[in-house]
């Protein structure tokens, strides 16, 4: 009888241990999507809409769980989850990423690209593309590139000459490349996290920045700024990135389905961008707050030679080649 009641609880127990080998191999593939903005940003809206898709196209194989406004990580810790497979997909800006590959430098370069439409243009093209592969040796696999409108300057005084930014304190992105260009400008940059720069401008440790409408009216940055500048200086965008490993060892039709919905959302957030930049800049002028100044091709093109040297620098680590291509790109149409 004895023998009888230990093989009983041997039964029950491998039969449990069964049980919760099931349960676990049925649990979804848990994607954890963070990001510094807010969600009614094109970046914020793009995260929403692959949520709302893999739901949609994947119920109980995968869920997506998405963070705003650096509510799960912010700009210092982002990287350093993704690599550590804490979190699965972040969409950062380019110049949180030179410290993996210079290439991508390359969207630092201000006043490079006459419009967003160039900048799309060279985002499609091979070179573009394969940029997206350019880290998969540091274990980050790009995605997609994601467009927000181009970058607008906001100041405590009128910029509409290059010598308007002498002496200023901007803040900056971590970014080398970023600072060089003000330093050249004869302007002070500063380095500064996503979330701290409103508090920064309001107590005058900057008193300069640059962003694209939607974040410029989204963060409230209009209401300690007097004045707005339209330059189109920076292609706005973000690079959609995902931990390398993480990404290869998916299913291969579960990937498969992620990277169709990836290019659907790419598309649209592309789409959506341009309008939601354009709706963002009126909302900003209705509240009467900050005074719209809008460069010139004169003035666009002064400020263009008085950063370019500041290029030089940098040009050996991006490429000749790749910014000879992303200059291309404004002469195609």
């Amino acid at each position: 009888m004895a023998r009888l009641s230990r093989g009983f609880t041997l039964l029950i127990a491998v039969s449990v241990l069964s049980s919760l080998v099931t349960a676990h191999a049925a649990d979804p593939i848990l994607i954890k999507f963070s990001h510094i903005t807010a969600d009614s940003t094109p970046k914020g809206q793009g995260a929403l809409m692959f949520r709302s898709l893999v739901e949609e196209r994947l119920p109980g194989q995968v869920e997506v769980q998405v963070y705003a406004n650096s509510s799960l990580y912010g700009d210092g810790k982002e990287m350093e989850a993704l690599l550590l497979n804490e979190v699965q997909m972040l969409a950062p800006a380019p110049s949180k990423l030179e410290q993996y590959t210079k290439q991508l430098q390359l969207f630092d370069l201000m006043f490079l690209f006459d419009d967003v439409a160039a900048a799309q243009r060279f985002q499609q093209s091979d070179r573009g593309r394969a940029m997206l592969k350019s880290m998969e040796d540091k274990g980050i696999t790009g995605l997609a590139f994601w467009l927000n409108g181009m970058r607008q300057f906001t100041a405590n005084k009128p910029l509409r000459d290059p010598a308007d930014a002498r002496g200023l304190k901007f803040r900056v992105q971590p970014s080398d490349l970023q600072a060089a260009q003000y330093t050249a400008l004869r302007a002070v940059p500063r380095k500064m996290a996503f979330a701290e720069i409103y508090q920064g401008l309001q107590t005058g440790v900057v008193n300069a920045q640059d962003n694209p409408w939607s974040n410029i009216y989204s963060q409230k940055y209009f209401e300690v700024q007097k004045y707005m500048t339209e330059s189109n200086h920076g292609v706005g965008n973000y690079l959609l990135i995902t931990n390398t490993q993480f990404w290869n060892g998916l299913p291969k039709p579960v990937r498969a389905e992620l990277e169709k919905i990836i290019d659907e959302v790419t598309v649209e957030v592309n789409k959506q961008a341009e309008a939601l930049n354009e709706k963002a800049k009126q909302d900003i002028i209705a509240t009467g707050k900050s005074e719209l100044l809008v460069l010139t091709d004169e003035q666009r093109n002064a400020w263009r030679d008085a950063v370019r040297p500041a290029w030089k620098k940098f040009e050996a680590g991006i490429g000749p080649d790749l910014i000879k291509a992303a200059e291309a790109a404004n002469r195609a149409q």
